[in-house]
């Protein structure tokens, strides 16, 4: 990891001009760049991802690894930090803003979701009442392992960790380590 890090060091300079000369093409180019790009597994498809959201989502920090196969829905309500990877098979929707921040790694097959059904009316049916939107926020520091589900309106706190396979709905607290179905407090983090 190191290496590739090094590597981003040395061309940053590069790289931000790559960015800055990017931004001369409308967002819907690079949407469809996006979904062109989303099946391809090679690091020149990751840093065409990367472009994409500089230049779509809300916000996009430095050092962005999107990897194959993630869907990402409604970026424009998307900010993301520095030093994030989101790995293969990943679908995270922001409808209702989603908030990544710094050093965070989401492994493959997660879901983050932003927006929620509403479901309170019995004379209605369930699919005919739409969705509320709510906030998902992922502070700094956090690791969610393979195949977890973040709920609309989650929070997960810094220096967490989300065990594989979790369910989290809620507020997850500082530095805690969290799994099952739903997220429960298995330690904290000392």
């Amino acid at each position: 990891m190191k290496r590739k890090r090094e590597i981003l060091f040395k061309y940053s300079g590069i790289i931000r001009i790559i960015v800055k000369l990017s931004k001369i093409f409308p967002k819907w180019f690079y949407l469809k760049w996006l979904k062109f790009i989303r099946h391809h597994d090679n690091y020149i498809a990751m840093f065409i991802r990367f472009l994409c959201l500089k230049n779509c989502a809300k916000s996009c920090g430095d050092n962005v690894a999107i990897f194959s196969n993630v869907y990402l829905l409604r970026i424009h309500n998307l900010d993301i930090g520095n030093n994030v990877s989101i790995h293969p098979l990943c679908y995270i929707d922001a409808s209702g803003g989603i908030k990544i921040g710094n050093d965070v790694s989401i492994a493959h097959n997660c879901t983050i979701l932003s927006e929620e059904h509403c479901f309170k009316r019995l004379d209605l049916n369930i699919k005919d009442q739409g969705c509320e939107a709510r906030e998902t926020v992922i502070e700094n520091n956090v690791w969610i392992g393979a195949g977890c589900r973040i709920l609309g309106g989650s929070h997960i706190r810094s220096g967490s960790i989300i065990a594989a396979g979790a369910v989290v709905k809620g507020e997850i607290a500082e530095n805690s380590i969290v799994g099952g179905v739903p997220a429960k407090l298995i330690r904290e983090r000392k």
